[in-house]
């Protein structure tokens, strides 16, 4: 249907919608009228529980579902949700948190949730089983910065697809966090905590509050929460307090092990120093000078040794963990009009602030004057004569040689830009969410619900420590004013060569010592950043759901509904960003927007029942067609069966086709520039005499073979491989990915043996498959592939021909990406989850495991492409449990949480790439150990109405593995996956709790 307008396929699905509805409405109408014509006593509420939208007696799902509820959540002293959800081994390192976007230049600090590793796009967060609008611009990663956590009622977390229920995005599964339904009287609960450091201190107060009225018809309630969580900074934790790199990923020709990959080269301290370093001969070290801490002027010796006086320790500026700021206000009212019908309205409103910190900027000459090489001249020819920059020392310009032919010497400089300030950035969101709607029941065969929502999420964030590479092109060129240009009366000044900068304020910039900088020349190149932006989504629904009619076997329940959404979404950055003009990445405004119409139905069907062996037989089936205005019309399904053996032994299987349409960012996103860290040459340690495939290809480039004749083999220097930009761009022309899974499970609860009455045990076997996924391109997969696979891959790699500023000759100045359907991802293993509580001495003990094992999980980069596998490996461990242990006496309780990380490895492809030259290394041979974090609280209610909590997080002070930078999964400033692994280390929080 993709050539009729958006507004006909809508009308064409509404009219499909109806003739879907009119018989079952009928049908559940006769219901209504045969169940009223009989008095009879008031039926049990009928419950949806995520995994089905048919509501039923039963509050089980029949999809794998684990739940957390509110009690899990208040003993766990969480501030945010995200914080219990990672505990959870069905979910994975999160592409955002606050220990792991602290270089992020846009979501810093948001929060959000993946589930087995697929991806955040890939996971469907709800709120009340229905969608909220996106905390990350031009996605659907839900910010769980705005849920209020002493709100939630309970977590459902369904794994395995779910599109045909929920719609798109429902791939690897769905986060559903219900809202507390009522609440009567008030509660506030009022937290402390820090570090045993003294940082990572936090605060957090919540106030929630209700009332029932006019005889139960009427029900309001509202909830706030402030809550504050402190930074933590790199050079406050050993491990990450210095400057580091790993050994074994260093790019060059030295003989290398595989377990030197977690073997640090420590200090590892960057070249660009705040007192500056300075070239008067490209950049091969022969003719270098800097300053030493008395302002001496140091020449380098000829082997470009680095000394005390030109290390600089970045991680001194880094950032652990952000510090959180969040405020927010929920309410909830519902209103019965007429028996069995209300009216109802959810709203909340939230606001949170993050700030990120790291070292000043990194400024080469080659930023400021790219097209030279980085050359600044030292002069200037006026009337045919040489004129000195009088800001150029004696040193440099004694020094100088004119190495292009010009007339004019030239000379080179790096810096680190301390005077301008640390880079970091100020965030600001603001999540605004409302829904309302109408609701009501039939009888007891037929219920209803119509509702509307909208949610919008803002950013403005504010950003420092760039500089504006225009200004300072003017600023570097100066003249003395010997004539008097400015009219100042001082001949003895220096001033800036170009007229028209003069006007707007130029100001010569002495960049030659630490400080050197004079606060005009600052106030002329620094250039303060900004990123606005904006995302929103309607959302409308109509739905029914009830019994059809009666087989042997039981009643015939079925959902039926339509639903519409539309999205938008704007990032917008300052000028100078989008045109790279701040010596950062050119990141270009991101703007975008789709519309979708869906229809689904879904149907239990009872098949047998009370039979030997079978207690119960049902059918479950389920479709959705949606159209989208982007990629036209999907369809996502899901058929199941589930068996009750008796009543202790239930089987459940259940096969899924889900599809996930593109997002705003994959569709829309213009070249936006990066600065990739983490990869390996292929060229490197290639001479002129090698032999193969990566050889031949590498030599095919002139600058390769330039960089053999100068140094015997090809050579990357920590320039080069800190040097590679690229441009990651969107696809106007991307379709939607599918995904299958399957889900075969045993449930357990074997109420007939006394002692175990309160036992219950799943195993749940998953396997979830995707084709023509979404995916980047993986950098260092193209590199792979153009010097030893397909060669077609090469158009994304661009090497320099000739040695450019501190980058040497055939070294890699770009790698780009663009997102494509090439791709797929899988994964496939068993969930294991038991509970069990029984009387034990005084008071009541009770257990709980969550066990994953990932057995398979991969990734396909591009057609054709060999799969890569990452279960097993760091972020994504084949084995992962969370063992909960609570004992309850009189006032007293105590819980215990243990969370274990199982052994995992080094990824493949970076083994492949690093070690390959010198023999391969097996996957999975170089591993960071197992680790096991012990979380505690204890509680003690002092009357009826007030209790008293104190906490330990990572009581046995378990230290994240060391991941040295170089190493893939390293989060810079952590050393170590921060992500996965606490890196903050043990920490103690007290809180009271009251409720009237």
């Amino acid at each position: 249907m993709k050539h009729l307008s958006t507004r006909t396929q809508r009308t064409l699905h509404l009219l499909a919608a109806s003739a879907a509805f009119g018989p079952l409405l009928v049908l559940g109408l006769a219901g209504t009228a045969s169940a009223q014509s009989s008095p009879q006593a008031a039926p049990a509420e009928r419950v949806e529980v995520t995994g089905s939208r048919i509501r039923s007696l039963s509050a089980e799902s029949p999809s794998p579902l684990q739940v957390i509820s509110s009690d899990d959540i208040a003993k766990s002293g969480a501030v945010n949700i995200q914080d219990l959800l990672l505990k959870n081994p069905i979910a994975a390192s999160p592409a955002i948190s606050r220990t792991n976007s602290n270089f992020s230049t846009a979501s810093a600090g948001v929060a959000t949730v993946n589930l087995r590793n697929l991806g955040e796009s890939r996971t469907l967060v709800l709120i009340n089983g229905k969608r909220t609008v996106a905390g990350v611009p031009g996605s659907s990663a839900v910010d769980l910065n705005n849920i209020p956590t002493e709100f939630i009622e309970r977590v459902e977390i369904l794994t395995g697809g779910a599109s045909s229920l929920y719609g798109s995005d429902a791939v690897a599964g769905v986060v559903n966090i219900v809202f507390k339904r009522s609440f009567e009287g008030v509660a506030a609960d009022l937290q402390v905590g820090q570090s045993e450091e003294g940082d990572d201190r936090k605060k957090k107060f919540s106030l929630t509050f209700g009332t029932t009225g006019n005889n139960g018809k009427t029900s309001l309630m509202g909830h706030l929460a402030v809550s504050e969580q402190g930074a933590v900074y790199s050079r406050d934790r050993a491990p990450s307090a210095v400057d580091q790199f790993s050994v074994g990923a260093r790019g060059d020709a030295t003989a290398r092990r595989p377990q030197d990959l977690f073997t640090a080269q420590r200090p590892f301290f960057s070249s660009f120093v705040p007192q500056g370093y300075f070239f008067t001969d490209s950049y091969n070290g022969t003719n270098a000078f800097t300053y030493n801490r008395a302002g001496q002027v140091v020449r380098e010796d000829t082997n470009g040794t680095r000394g005390e006086a030109t290390g600089f320790n970045r991680s001194e500026f880094r950032t652990i963990a952000l510090p959180i700021k969040r405020a927010l206000f929920a309410a909830k009212a519902e209103h019965e009009f007429a028996p069995s019908h209300s009216v109802y309205l959810d709203g909340s409103y939230a606001q949170s602030r993050s700030s990120t910190e790291l070292e000043p900027y990194p400024l080469g000459s080659d930023d400021i004057l790219p097209a030279s090489g980085g050359q600044v001249p030292a002069g200037a020819l006026v009337g045919g004569v040489l004129v000195r920059n009088p800001l150029v020392p004696d040193h440099i310009w004694n020094d100088i040689s004119d190495t292009d032919g010009d007339g004019i010497p030239d000379y080179y400089f790096t810096r680190r830009m301390s005077e301008v300030g640390n880079r970091g950035n100020r965030a600001e969101r603001d999540n605004f969410r409302f829904v309302t709607g109408v609701k009501g029941d039939f009888g007891a065969s037929l219920a209803y619900e119509a509702f509307v929502g909208y949610g919008v999420t803002k950013e403005s964030q504010t950003s420092g420590g760039q500089v504006n590479v225009l200004n300072f092109r003017y600023a570097l060129d100066a003249l003395p004013d010997t004539n008097d240009i400015d009219g100042d009366g001082n001949r003895t000044e220096a001033i800036c060569r170009d007229a028209n900068a003069r006007a707007q304020g130029c100001v010569p910039i002495n960049v030659f010592g630490r400080g050197a900088v004079s606060p005009a020349a600052l106030n002329y190149v620094q250039a303060p950043g900004s990123l606005s932006t904006s995302t929103s989504q309607r959302v409308a629904g109509l739905s029914i759901s009830g019994e059809a009619f009666t087989l042997p076997a039981g009643a015939v329940g079925y959902a039926a509904g339509v639903e519409y959404r539309k999205e938008n979404s704007r990032s917008e950055f300052d000028a100078l960003q989008q045109s790279g003009l701040n010596a950062g990445n050119a990141i270009p405004a991101t703007r975008g927007s789709f519309d979708v119409s869906e229809v689904f139905f879904e149907t239990r069907l009872p098949l047998l029942k009370n039979l030997p062996f079978v207690k119960q037989l049902t059918g479950v089936l389920a479709a959705r067609g949606s159209d989208y205005s982007t990629v036209g019309n999907t369809t996502s399904w899901n058929a199941g069966l589930e068996w009750a053996v008796n009543s202790d032994v239930k089987v459940r299987l259940s096969r899924t086709q889900s599809t996930r349409a593109p997002n705003i960012n994959e569709l829309f996103a213009p070249p936006s520039q990066t600065f990739p860290a983490g990869l390996t040459d292929p060229c490197v340690g290639v001479t002129a005499t090698s032999t193969g495939v990566t050889a031949e290809r590498c030599r095919a480039a002139p600058g390769v073979n330039a960089n053999i004749a100068a140094n015997g083999s090809f050579r990357a220097t920590q320039a080069d491989l800190q040097g590679i930009s690229g441009f990651d761009r969107g696809n106007p022309a991307l379709q939607e990915e599918k995904g299958r899974s399957f889900t075969a499970g045993i449930v357990f609860t074997p109420s007939g043996v006394p002692a175990l009455r309160n036992l219950s045990v799943t195993l749940d076997y998953f396997k979830i498959d995707i084709s023509d996924a979404i995916t980047a391109t993986p950098r260092q997969f193209i590199l792979t592939q153009c010097y030893s696979g397909d060669a077609s891959f090469c158009r994304l790699v661009t090497r320099r021909a000739n040695a450019v500023g501190p980058n040497s000759a055939g070294s890699i100045s770009f790698l780009d990406s663009q997102d494509s359907n090439g791709g797929g991802e899988g994964v496939e293993g068993l969930d294991l989850t038991a509970s069990y509580s029984l009387l034990l001495g005084p008071g009541r003990l009770s257990t709980r495991l969550a066990y994953t094992w990932m057995k398979e999980g991969y990734e396909i980069p591009a057609i054709g492409a060999a799969r890569d596998k990452f279960a097993g490996e760091i972020g994504t461990p084949e084995h992962k449990f969370a063992f909960d242990l609570g004992y309850e006496f009189g006032n007293f309780s105590i819980r215990s949480t243990t969370t274990y990380i199982g052994k995992s490895a080094v990824d493949d492809q970076f083994l492949a790439s690093n070690f390959a030259p010198r023999g391969r290394v097996p996957a999975g041979s170089v591993t960071v150990p197992a680790k096991a974090y012990l979380d505690l609280q204890f509680g003690y209610r002092v009357t009826k109405q007030w209790q008293l909590y104190a906490g330990i997080d990572n009581a046995t002070g378990t230290k994240a593995p060391l991941i040295p930078s170089g190493v893939p999964s390293s989060v810079t400033g952590t050393e170590t996956d921060a992500g996965t692994y606490d890196a903050i280390g043990r920490r103690y929080y007290l809180g009271l709790r009251a409720s009237f």
